[in-house]
């Protein structure tokens, strides 16, 4: 049985106060902390092996671009890739995302064609795609979620046409937490002929990700959602679909020749890399997946345990109100105490050194799904204990009065 106290040790901020209480950190939608292995790594590298990558002969440059490419080798075996190259290097998922919305759009889209997405997407997964359908007079088409936050893929069913190129969708909601059946989804939209990208941002840590049985064509996530630094994120392309699509960003790195008035471009993965990556944070990335593997799927069975016990126990105090409520939930949890401000009980909390978040989760059509503008969002890790979920449902119980003193 997974024990969340053998590994916090490996976690130094987890050891601090705040406002005079321990703190506890439920904030890891948004994001999770760093262990010991990855700061080592991160530090490592700018102490030992500072040069840039690809493009010198010189010892550390050679050292450095090694480091990198072993980093790259860390995260296909991590999502069960067919070929290194599938993998790209991004600054996060917005990026990865916004990178597949511009080249497929470019590639693939035409006067008239659809995309579909869901009203349950992060906006890093919606906006892109908006804008991508505007510049190409496509049709955006909005799968809309089930009243209790789930999605019902008949519903789906009945939207895919001969029209539909690409079908965008979370793997876990970042405000509700439903797990979404990326299975379905991706064997009905490939029957249609579309291409299917999965936002695993907030997926990437609750279970293990294989995108050759997914067979999914584009999976993004950031490193900071899953131990790694901020800063970093992986796009998996199939390599027959990446090799298909342009470059949307220029300069060094990507070129295979230029002269004054023409490029070509390198093969993959470096011909969506331009630039000087964030070489530090990628090996400290993988050294973060590697981190997660180590704990194996009892760490996530721990943080799923952590969720069905606040679940139960909130439903059980009379001002909660808590946000959805889909079939299969994992990693968040969101709810309003009745009548007040989602601000308001996130800054009392935060007065008993209770971290979560609050506003809109960027999700806005998400929360107005259930009439809402704004929730407080509660996200445990791996490394937060059965203890803490008491202490914040201790604090919870002491918020209300409070909250509703301010009333009076």
């Amino acid at each position: 049985m997974f024990q969340p106290e053998s590994i916090r040790g490996d976690f130094p901020i987890l050891g601090l106060s705040v406002n005079s209480h321990p703190l506890i950190y439920l904030d890891n939608a948004a994001t999770t902390q760093m262990p010991e292995p990855v700061l080592a790594t991160y530090c490592e590298q700018h102490r030992l092996y500072e040069a840039n990558v690809h493009r010198g002969i010189h010892r550390l440059s050679q050292l450095s671009t090694k480091r990198m490419e072993e980093a790259r080798v860390k995260v296909q075996r991590f999502l069960n890739a067919r070929y290194p190259e599938e993998i790209i290097f991004t600054s996060g998922t917005t990026a990865g995302i916004n990178l597949v919305a511009e080249s497929f759009g470019r590639a693939f889209l035409h006067p008239g064609d659809e995309i579909i997405v869901t009203n349950m997407e992060h906006h890093s997964n919606l906006v892109p795609w908006q804008e991508t359908c505007r510049r190409h007079e496509a049709a955006l088409k909005i799968w809309t979620m089930e009243a209790n936050g789930s999605l019902d893929v008949n519903r789906l069913a009945s939207m895919l046409s001969s029209k539909t190129k690409m079908v965008a969708v979370c793997g876990v909601s970042n405000v509700i937490g439903a797990l979404n059946p990326l299975d379905d989804i991706v064997k009905l939209a490939h029957a249609a002929g579309a291409f299917v990208l999965v936002d695993a941002a907030q997926a990437i840590r609750h279970g293990r990700t294989n995108v050759q049985e997914l067979f999914c064509d584009f999976l993004v996530f950031s490193g900071h959602k899953i131990m790694g630094p901020t800063g970093t994120g992986v796009l998996y392309g199939r390599r027959d679909i990446l090799e298909k699509l342009p470059p949307v960003v220029f300069g060094g790195g990507m070129v295979d020749r230029v002269t004054e008035t023409s490029a070509s471009f390198e093969s993959l993965p470096f011909k969506f890399e331009a630039g000087t990556p964030n070489i530090a944070g990628i090996i400290a990335l993988g050294e973060a997946l590697e981190y997660v593997q180590r704990l194996g799927i009892g760490a996530c069975e721990h943080e799923r345990n952590l969720i069905r016990y606040l679940e139960q126990e909130m439903r059980e105090i009379p001002e909660v109100e808590l946000v959805g409520s889909p079939r299969f939930r994992v990693g968040v949890l969101s709810f309003n105490l009745q009548g007040f401000s989602a601000f308001d009980t996130a800054a009392l909390l935060d007065k008993l050194g209770i971290a979560v978040r609050s506003g809109h989760h960027c999700a806005q059509p998400a929360l107005r799904h259930f009439g809402l503008e704004g929730a407080v969002r509660v996200s445990p890790a791996f490394y937060n204990t059965q203890e803490e979920m008491e202490a914040f449902l201790d604090g919870l119980r002491r918020v209300i009065p409070l909250l509703k003193g301010t009333k009076t």
